[in-house]
């Protein structure tokens, strides 16, 4: 319907590009599937572009539906004209069309159709003329008891109604105040007298103005709760004498007795109509901004999370800490399958830290475990210093952020794997299999519960959602899925498939034993040619039947490598070991109408290195020995620390004292930062600075800056300050010479 054009202009890519997109989602493709292989369709869009394509089409065609539902409406009262149809049908936003609209909506009594029903329209036309006359004599006419129109002063003050209400639903007057608003409009906050004591974490919004235009997501979000939480009064404040004259030069076209009616109009308009109405529409305008900002963030920061890097398949000893109730303790085999579970009490007491000592040293011995993962929450710096005192041999001990963890554990997902143990055991289960492979665990929980949000519960969840979903499947089909062992939680995030069809691949799996190769897949119930080719080349089948069944390659390409592989005189299996047979292979000789460069240059990729996991490697990290609350931190120490969470603002960092600390924006480098991300990635290490602690707030403030340019900057400041005369004497010397 023409959007191929406009979302071709809007993001700078061809119509074409557009079209075939639309076609192939349209068509049930999804944004992985096509990104990945239909690079010749597309002409390699990426799968920011591609979803990007999705949900402006969206967008347009919603506009669409609601045109006509205007068209409808106008239409049924009778008041549809060729030119209202045609401005309808020209509105290219949603607000434009509900200008357009706002005359012709059906809606309650009001102050101007009360002076309308008693026969005041011609009065309130007669005053939009402006012409010069008597207005109390034109008003005379129309004063009649009967009608309720006792005097002069009632037929005038009918009339301006009316014409208050027109000024009100003029769609240029709105743009124009609406522009006015969103460019010139401030933020005010205020607390609420008498709650300054429970409204202490929104201090730095207690006596507060600022842009609209220029305020930051995060501190829209947070004026919003705070008034939400009735702690604060939040108003948006205009300049009135720049919105009235720009609806007098709209209106006002004499100088005359009725053009000072209706000025009067004017102001009644503005004040009792026209300024809630484009307040509330501000205020749904800029949460909007500050929704999708900080769901961007919020999906930035999830990817970062669920692509950490896996400590991969080890025997591996998990420790969900606790004080008083001990430390429940899990074996995992290299699979992830429970081996055993204890609770050991190494905080109790002599007794206790004995009795542990013993267990963990017999666990590790029995099961020859190669890491330790220990859950960051309470008692969790104290269980690590308890293992490491222990000196294991060849034994990574690693914290782990149990964000979630809890709510995995009471899941129906978490009652289904362990219907024969409580809670706690699923809970150190989940700490050890998100040490092993982050993605294949925290998939089973809520992304909103895994500590990574801003403000997550404020911002339109359904948007939220969507945004989540997007980047749960991009990262699941970025770094694809070992078939024969994966969930049925992550199967279903896998192109083409979804929750039914992971059930019966699981289903499948559990009767007739591993798959031997991804045709196999064809065998499923229910699973048909469609979502074979959609899902097929995100599966990995390690050892499969072809050898390229443990690939990124997609069936539909196996007779194209074998192929190449018998033009170099070799197998496909030689093909994928042997680097020299690989760059005898001229890709432009397999060039055809169905694929092209893009294509063969990624297969060619993966043929080097087949299967290959796209995250980093995993690096071991321990906090500062010591150093277990805010109580032990002073200003000016350096601490490792591990980021975990980013905002518009800076990020957090875990330094091992059960209070993240904060690095702010200005913080983040020597240099000026606009985006955090640009810097920090969540579960990166860090090496930061305290700079602040606030114990009453439970607030840390970190630096990341380099000591040399501290140093640097603040010798310059202590320079500036014992010379504030002779620096002004040389500038003030400075600008006398430029005007001589």
């Amino acid at each position: 319907m023409g959007y191929e054009i406009t979302i071709s202009k809007e993001l700078d890519i061809t119509s074409r590009q557009v079209a075939t997109t639309l076609e192939l989602l349209d068509e049930g493709a999804t944004i992985p599937f096509i990104s990945r292989y239909r690079k010749e369709l597309t002409g390699s869009l990426d799968e920011v572009q591609i979803t990007a394509i999705r949900d402006r089409a969206q967008q347009l065609r919603d506009l669409d539906k609601r045109k006509e539902a205007v068209l409808k409406s106008i239409s049924d009262q009778g008041k549809l004209t060729a030119a209202l149809e045609e401005q309808v049908k020209g509105a290219e936003t949603m607000a434009m069309l509900e200008d357009i609209y706002l005359p012709y909506k059906p809606k309650r009594r009001t102050r101007a159709s009360i002076a309308r029903e008693k026969g005041l329209q011609p009065l309130a036309d007669r005053l939009l003329d402006q012409e010069k006359e008597d207005i109390d004599e034109l008003a005379k006419a129309y004063v009649d008891a009967e009608q309720g129109v006792n005097n002069i002063e009632e037929a005038l003050a009918g009339a301006r109604d009316i014409i208050a209400e027109q000024v009100a639903e003029d769609a240029e007057v709105r743009a124009r105040t609406r522009k006015i608003f969103l460019e010139q409009g401030t933020f005010v906050s205020r607390v609420v007298p008498g709650k300054e004591e429970a409204a202490l974490k929104y201090k730095d919004y207690f006596e507060w103005s600022e842009s609209l235009k220029d305020a930051p997501s995060h501190r829209v979000l947070a004026m919003r709760r705070g008034e939400k939480e009735e702690m604060l009064y939040l108003d948006i404040a205009v300049d009135e004498e720049r919105i009235i004259p720009s609806i007098e030069k709209v209106y006002v076209n004499a100088v005359n007795d009725a053009a000072g009616q209706v000025k009067l109009a004017i102001q009644d308009s503005y004040k009792r109509l026209l300024k809630p109405s484009m307040e509330t529409e501000v205020r749904v305008l800029t949460r909007q901004r500050a929704d999708e900002e900080a769901i961007r963030v919020f999906a930035d920061n999830v990817r970062q999370l669920l692509l950490a890097a896996p400590l991969g398949q080890k025997r591996l000893l998990a420790i969900d800490p606790g004080f008083r109730t001990g430390c429940k303790t899990v074996v995992l085999d290299a699979q992830g399958t429970l081996l055993e579970n204890t609770a050991i009490f190494p905080h109790t007491g002599a007794g206790g830290l004995a009795e542990a000592e013993k267990t963990v040293r017999r666990l590790v011995e029995k099961y020859q475990v190669e890491a330790i993962a220990i859950g960051n929450g309470t008692a969790g710096r104290e269980t690590e210093e308890f293992v490491r005192k222990l000196n294991l041999d060849n034994t990574t001990i690693v914290m782990v952020n149990e964000s979630g963890a809890s709510i995995y554990s009471a899941s129906e997902v978490a009652r289904e794997e362990f219907p024969d143990y409580d809670v706690t055991v699923r809970g150190a289960v989940s700490i050890g299999r998100r040490l092993m492979d982050p993605l294949a665990e925290l998939v089973k929980i809520d992304p909103k519960s895994i500590g990574v949000g801003q403000y997550q519960h404020d911002v339109d969840q359904h948007k939220l959602q969507a945004a989540l979903d997007d980047t749960v499947v991009s990262c699941v089909n970025a770094v694809g899925v070992e078939l024969n062992t994966a969930s049925k939680q992550i199967l279903s995030y896998i192109s083409g498939l979804g929750p039914s069809l992971a059930q019966q691949i699981v289903n499948y799996r559990t009767t007739n034993g591993p798959f031997k190769s991804r045709k196999e897949l064809k065998k499923v119930p229910r699973l048909g040619d469609k979502a074979f080719e959609q899902a097929a080349g995100f599966l990995r089948i390690r050892h499969g039947e072809h050898p390229l069944d443990a690939s990124a390659v997609h069936p539909e390409r196996y007779a194209l490598v074998e192929q190449m592989a018998k033009d170099v005189q070799a197998n496909v299996a030689e093909l994928l070991t042997n680097e020299q047979l690989r760059k005898q292979i001229d890709l432009k000789r397999y060039v055809s109408e169905q694929v092209g460069l893009p294509t063969l240059n990624d297969i060619l990729a993966e043929l080097s290195k087949p299967g290959r996991d796209p995250r980093e490697q995993f690096e071991a990290f321990s906090f500062t020995e010591g150093i277990n609350h805010i109580s032990d931190l002073r200003v000016g120490m350096k601490l490792p620390g591990i980021v975990t969470n980013i905002t518009n603002f800076g990020a957090f960092v875990d330094i091992g004292v059960h209070q993240d600390g904060l690095v702010h924006l200005s913080q983040l480098a020597n240099r000026y930062v606009a985006d955090p991300h640009e810097v920090v990635k969540v579960q990166q290490q860090v090496l930061v600075t305290v700079t602040e602690i606030d114990e009453r707030r439970n607030r840390i403030g970190l630096s990341m800056k380099t000591e040399e340019k501290r140093s640097i900057v603040k010798k310059e400041r202590e320079r500036r300050s014992q010379q504030p005369e002779t620096d002004m004497a040389s500038k003030l010397a400075a600008l006398a010479s430029k005007f001589k």
